[in-house]
């Protein structure tokens, strides 16, 4: 998959195009779907697939004070569109100039005259222009302009009828339900980062662990204890207790971590990149009176996610 950062990157070797558009920030089973329609459509018509996106959320430039957070990091989120079999994606950085086209010079410079655009797939609740003017319904006004179909992708719900959406995804992870977002998502959700020193408690207890920095992409569970994996650079999986968020038990940690004890020793994993995949929701946090009390728990922990883990799903 070919990735463009400004409209001049595409040459004339991907026009004209297929086109999808979205912010694409989980790349859910819906976001799959769509772009996967996108790219059979092209091969059905001799056309070009190309997933256009944004640099950022146009929250961080418009409402920067309620940005909502990346389900998906943007590196992971190009591989998984590159499974898809999209030929291109056009990444546009998200500046006031472009946020201030209206919807007519948005189709007009992107679409058309940027991409040769013949085909243009969508979703249902899909806003574009100034202000978020335009509608899929204004798309299609255009599109009777210009010369372009609009096409609205393909509805994917799960088991309870709900639309799959990144808003869903957000809530069950937050909620910690990690399973019913794998469920969406199509896959485990998962963190990464470099694994950096922290407090160093739970060598102290018994218990390595391998925290993530502050700065690793994927959204953060809500707080508890998780079953999952840690992934190591040179793709070794191994079983581990994940804790999410701040220890009441221990003074002096009070910032929300991510933190991995591993099974087996997993070698020196301290600045390495390491993925951590949240496999389901064990329990919430506790208070404990002593750290004999919380030792007990973590071993008690243990014996649940080895379990579980040792369990086909």
């Amino acid at each position: 998959m070919i990735i463009a950062r400004s409209l001049s990157d595409i040459g004339d070797s991907l026009r004209p195009s297929v086109v999808t558009i979205g912010k694409f920030n989980a790349i859910h089973r819906g976001h799959v779907a769509m772009i996967s329609q996108a790219t059979e459509i092209a091969a059905e018509r001799g056309l070009h697939s190309i997933v256009v996106t944004f640099d950022r959320h146009p929250a961080a430039l418009l409402t920067p004070e309620n940005v909502p957070a990346d389900i998906t990091g943007v590196n992971r989120r190009l591989e998984l569109m590159s499974f898809t079999g999209v030929e291109a994606c056009l990444i546009l950085p998200f500046t006031q100039e472009l946020a201030d086209l209206t919807p007519e010079e948005f189709v007009q410079q992107i679409l058309v005259d940027g991409l040769s655009a013949r085909c243009v797939v969508v979703g249902e609740d899909f806003r574009f222009g100034k202000a978020a003017q335009g509608t899929v319904a204004t798309l299609h006004e255009l599109s009777e302009s210009y010369g372009f179909d609009v096409l609205e992708g393909q509805e994917v719900t799960d088991d309870s009828g709900a639309r799959i959406a990144s808003s869903l995804v957000r809530r069950l992870i937050i909620g910690g339900d990690v399973r019913g977002a794998a469920r969406a998502l199509g896959r485990t959700h998962a963190m990464q980062g470099e694994v950096v020193h922290g407090e160093k408690k739970g060598r102290e207890l018994g218990y390595r662990t391998a925290n993530l920095s502050p700065q690793a992409t994927g959204m953060m569970p809500g707080d508890g204890v998780y079953a999952g994996w840690i992934i190591r650079p040179d793709g070794v999986r191994f079983a581990a207790a994940i804790s999410v968020g701040t220890n009441p038990s221990i003074e002096g940690v009070r910032d929300r971590v991510v933190e991995a004890h591993c099974f087996e020793p997993p070698g020196d994993l301290y600045g390495q990149i390491v993925v951590i995949e949240f496999v389901d929701y064990i329990r919430g946090m506790m208070t404990f009176d002593n750290l004999d009390d919380l030792i007990w728990q973590m071993g008690r922990d243990v014996e649940t996610i080895r379990a579980l883990l040792s369990t086909p799903a």
